[in-house]
């Protein structure tokens, strides 16, 4: 059976911001099939973001059961991501995905793998995939060496695996979290205004006092 081999994403923390980069190539067995496929998206109302490396369909399954996680677990990424591992280990179906996922948030940056790993970087640099290690080793060289920014540095990091790993190619998708300013607020998580209170009705002025009708007698 002909094999779909691997990708390269990287993830990079850097003054303030978080970026996940990843390459478009998809290789079946020795012919590129796509040049420009996106391996990188945004999950949680734009608060997540995901880089797969893996098969196509794995990607979209496991997408898929991330984004319910976060939902159930109101963008709380770690514990998603331990309870995707749980299901992933024992689900009839998740069992047999052989994949790898980075996943980061304004709070947590990790590593999911189907054996039930959930992985913190010591660092704030991560990759994965067949090109990860080239990528992994030029991003913490510009982060120590350099005064790119944190896209600048993924970016460039995938340059350079694309040049050295025949599976990674230089069509690269970006996302980017700013973890300086405020997060978006969620549909819902905004308390509802209490209704203005209804003004109250200005008392009816008293009507005047009838004048009596007969004068007293003189």
């Amino acid at each position: 059976m002909m094999k779909i081999r691997g990708t390269t994403i990287l993830a990079v923390k850097h003054r303030g911001k978080v970026t996940v980069a990843g390459d478009g190539q998809v290789t079946l067995d020795l012919t590129v099939m796509k040049h420009g496929a996106r391996k990188v998206r945004r999950l949680y109302h734009n608060q997540v973001i995901v880089g797969f490396a893996g098969a196509t369909a794995d990607a979209f399954t496991l997408f898929d059961r991330f984004d319910q996680k976060l939902e159930q677990y109101k963008g709380n990424l770690l514990r998603a991501a331990v309870e995707l591992t749980k299901d992933w280990r024992t689900d009839r179906v998740l069992r047999h995905l052989e994949a790898l996922m980075i996943a980061v948030s304004r709070e947590s940056f990790l590593i999911i793998s189907g054996n039930g790993d959930v992985i913190e970087s010591d660092d704030n640099v991560m990759a994965i995939g067949s090109g990860g290690p080239f990528a992994l080793a030029a991003a913490r060289a510009l982060v120590r060496y350099s005064d790119l920014t944190a896209t600048e540095i993924a970016r460039e990091s995938i340059k350079i695996a694309s040049e050295i790993c025949i599976y990674t190619n230089d069509r690269i998708t970006l996302e980017e979290l700013d973890l300086e300013a405020e997060p978006e607020k969620t549909a819902g998580s905004e308390k509802a205004e209490r209704p203005e209170k209804a003004e109250r009705p200005e008392k009816a002025e008293r009507p005047e006092k009838a004048e009596r009708k007969d004068k007293e007698k003189s």
